[in-house]
């Protein structure tokens, strides 16, 4: 019997989970004075960057596939529900600004859709089909990555999403708080961060919510910059949309070179705004019209196109 319609099965199923583990020396924690609340959430907090730690291996692999796959042509899709959507939404949505990413090139797929972002959507986590559905929207491709997230590892939108995308030939990764759970066994890369029960019984907002948003910041930042989207620690690709990031913009210029505030000037001018393109001109020597092409040609990495830039000088 499917355990969605067995309370009893799917209780044993929680009962069984770390992150849904009690805590009987924090029975009397709302008794306590705040200051040491906090102090205890604290110290609870502190451990959940170790237990990332000890996933690296797994993560840097996953990563590694993604980012080979991105460079032709895939996406970065993730998939969850409830704050593990969230989170997935969050991280991909921050990916334009911060790396001027094209329009679908990372995903956040939440189920119950947009609605699920500020309320909780009955039932909709229980969905597997749905989540099918929602890629198959997408028209997904054997270049794809989708990444599951699930603090319980149990989540059918979750599993689903992950069953679906594998059988259609997508690199599959699930990210849970629980070990053997069931989207690491579905995922061709299992990440499975186990930080341990959490304060409050089962709020996996807390603990497991940190290590996915830990994980996923990982994901996002490595594998852009292994797409060339960055330079040493600059966001190259930054899209200035607003005048902080203008002057981000222009600051990331300085540092990448050094030059005077007029030259800086005058090269986001001939870039188009382009913060890659500037310093290509003011590094490499080049015009803008130059520029634009040494980095189509080296497909956005900036220290590719500047060495094609100090070749074609001899």
């Amino acid at each position: 019997m499917d355990s969605s319609a067995d309370p009893a099965g799917l209780g044993a199923q929680l009962a069984a989970l770390t992150t849904e583990a009690f805590r009987p020396d924090l029975a009397d924690i709302d008794r306590l004075p705040t200051r040491d609340i906090a102090g205890i959430m604290n110290a609870e907090d502190a451990t959940v960057a170790a237990a990332v730690a000890s996933r690296l291996p797994e993560i840097a692999a996953a990563i590694d596939a993604t980012a080979e796959r991105m460079a032709r042509g895939g996406r970065l899709i993730y998939a969850g529900a409830g704050t593990a959507g969230r989170l997935g939404v969050l991280d991909a949505s921050e990916c334009p600004p911060t790396f001027n990413t094209g329009p679908g090139q990372v995903v956040g797929l939440i189920a119950g859709g947009p609605e699920a972002l500020v309320a909780a959507v009955e039932g909709a986590e229980d969905d597997a089909a749905r989540a099918a559905a929602d890629l198959d929207a997408m028209e997904l491709g054997p270049d794809d990555t989708v990444v599951g997230v699930s603090a319980s590892g149990r989540t059918p939108y979750a599993v689903g999403a992950v069953r679906h995308a594998r059988a259609a030939g997508a690199l599959t990764v699930g990210l849970a708080c629980n070990a053997g759970s069931a989207l690491g066994a579905a995922a061709e890369y299992a990440v499975e961060v186990v930080v341990g029960p959490e304060l409050l019984t089962g709020s996996t907002r807390l603990k497991a919510g940190t290590a996915q948003k830990l994980v996923l910041n990982m994901f996002s930042t490595i594998t852009m910059m292994r797409l060339g989207k960055t330079y040493g620690n600059l966001m190259v690709d930054v899209r200035a949309s607003n005048e902080k990031l203008r002057a981000r913009s222009r600051r990331i210029v300085s540092l990448a070179t050094g030059a005077a505030d007029d030259e800086i000037e005058a090269a986001l001018t001939g870039a188009g705004g382009e913060v890659k393109n500037a310093i290509l001109i003011l590094l490499g020597e080049v015009d803008g019209p130059t520029a634009a092409r040494l980095l189509a040609e080296s497909h956005g990495h900036l220290r590719a196109a500047l060495r094609a830039a100090g070749a074609a000088r001899g």
